[in-house]
């Protein structure tokens, strides 16, 4: 079966991984009779992950003529004689109204109706939520005939229920284990300082201890005294100066000396880290770095000079970066997303002066959005613009992402709005290994 990409704007795109089946129609009857039938609608609609009944509808809407799907045998019908050129720019309308994210474009989103009965289409790539034109006639059709939730979604909810529900009570159950473990030990250490204070007194009364011998341990009671050992919570002093003392007193002067030189080079490591931060755009300097490329920018300096000489200022290279983002993004109010592509050229040529500047440039993104509200609903479209154009990789964006999960800032609304794209990633690149 012949494949052609979704949607016509990649259509030239050879790589272009969302295909569907070319649309083949027959007419049949004659007369008042004469019907077109869409051969291969059920596969067309599942390659747009959409049900057969709305591109039937929504055909019959545009056309003026009834229409209808037979769910039984999965034919679809419009009244009339069209011919396939005719209904292929008809679906490829519905590919746009219905089925393309109005953000990205891209093909893979699911349709949602709201409370107010509005459909919305939700992009499992981007994260955007598309509004969609209530004033078409499929639109009705669509709220009294709702598409089939996800088979599986209301089983894994109760399983993570579940499974939330019995580490509670395993929790719980560890908690009640300690409480009892610790009423025991008292219990046995409250007789043994009774004896030890009987003995002490014995031992006023009766001579000094080099007179009896010493009395002998039983075994019940080195177990006892293990269970207690056990008990006991043991700390130890992790601080450099604690660290310094064991490693002399356990190594000799020699090998004490060289462990002692790679924790300095760590601790140089981590300041010169630390130095490396970029500033909150307080300071004289980035200012002027910022106003500097921007004028830069407006000369129509070629990306490949800029960054050349970007590369000589006295600056950190995460500094340069966040000034170079800024200065080709400050002045935009909305529609980052569509805007990246056409910066391209500037951002490849930073990014390609040494191995580790994508990541400078994802923490750049990531300071920039933090300061615009409107840049921070756009990061994800920003994110995947620059991964289309291959400006970024997807080790690169997957790496920023765990390192901000992980760092001070992982509460911030960023990666909420990057979850849905680095989701899609993570399918992407599973659907791939699977094929």
């Amino acid at each position: 079966m012949a494949l052609q990409n979704i949607g016509a704007g990649n259509s030239d795109d050879a790589f272009y991984r969302y295909k569907m089946p070319r649309m083949i129609t027959k007419i049949e009857g004659r007369g008042n009779g004469i019907k077109t039938n869409i051969v291969n609608m059920v596969d067309i609609a599942k390659a747009l992950a959409r049900p057969a009944a709305y591109t039937t509808k929504y055909f019959g809407c545009e056309l003026g003529a009834q229409s209808k799907f037979d769910e039984k045998t999965g034919t679809s019908h419009v009244n009339g004689a069209h011919d396939t050129p005719k209904l292929a720019g008809l679906l490829e309308n519905f590919i746009k109204k219905y089925v393309q994210c109005y953000g990205c474009g891209n093909p893979e989103t699911e349709i949602l109706i709201t409370r107010n009965q509005m459909i919305q289409l939700k992009c499992a790539a981007c994260g955007f939520v598309s509004d969609v034109d209530m004033r078409d006639k499929l639109t009705t059709f669509i709220i009294k005939n709702p598409p089939e939730t996800k088979k599986g979604s209301k089983d894994k909810k109760a399983m993570r229920r579940a499974e939330k529900e019995r580490l509670k009570e395993g929790e719980a159950a560890d908690e009640e284990l300690k409480k009892l473990k610790k009423e025991i030990v008292k219990k046995k250490v409250a007789p043994k300082e009774g004896t030890a204070k009987s003995s002490s007194s014995r031992k006023k009364g009766n001579g000094s201890d080099e007179d009896h011998s010493s009395p002998t341990r039983s075994p019940t009671d080195e177990k006892d005294e293990a269970e207690d050992e056990d008990d006991v919570q043991w700390q130890t002093d992790t601080s450099l100066e604690a660290a310094r003392q064991r490693i002399q007193e356990q190594l000799s002067a020699v090998t004490a000396d060289m462990v002692m030189l790679s924790t300095n080079e760590a601790e140089e490591k981590a300041a010169s880290k630390v130095s490396d931060k970029p500033n909150n755009g307080n300071s004289m300097n980035y200012k002027t770095l910022v106003a500097e490329i921007k004028a830069d920018l407006k000369k129509g300096v070629k990306a490949k000079d800029l960054v050349a000489h970007w590369a000589t200022l006295p600056v950190s290279p995460q500094e340069k970066m966040n000034a170079l983002y800024e200065a080709l993004f400050g002045d935009i109010e909305k529609g980052f997303g569509k805007e990246a592509p056409y910066k391209k050229s500037y951002l490849v040529a930073a990014v390609a002066e040494e191995e580790g500047m994508p990541l400078l440039l994802l923490r750049a993104i990531e300071e920039f959005s933090c300061k615009s509200t409107s840049a921070l609903k756009e990061v994800a479209l920003v994110v995947k613009a620059l991964y289309d154009v291959d400006v970024l990789e997807e080790e690169h964006i997957m790496k920023w992402y765990q390192e901000g999960l992980k760092g001070d800032s992982k509460n911030s609304q960023i990666w909420k709005n990057m979850k849905p794209f680095i989701e899609w990633l993570q399918s992407a690149e599973s659907e791939s290994e699977e094929e």
